[in-house]
């Protein structure tokens, strides 16, 4: 079962970017939301998971909030983790 991934963001976010880079990079589909321009749903991020930072990589339902890489590949169930790339 291919695992349900949203990605919101903002053009303006380098990590944003290396998030979607990554994701692309490991073939996972994503959708991606500018909440920059879709105020609902930054609106709803931000009353799902409490945080204004973007990334936020929404796993099955699970929010990442920033680029956190083993966080990730965790919830993908990938185990090949590639270290120091983190935001935090």
């Amino acid at each position: 079962m291919s695992a349900k991934v949203i990605v919101f963001s903002t053009p303006s976010c380098i990590w944003c970017k290396k998030a979607k880079e990554y994701l692309k990079s490991i073939n996972q589909n994503f959708t991606d939301i500018d909440v920059s321009r879709d105020i609902a749903a930054r609106n709803d991020m931000i009353r799902k998971s409490g945080q204004e930072a973007v990334p936020q990589i929404w796993i099955n339902n699970i929010p990442v909030v920033g680029f956190d890489l083993e966080k990730i590949n965790r919830l993908l169930n990938l185990y090949n983790t590639k270290k120091g790339e983190s935001n935090g």
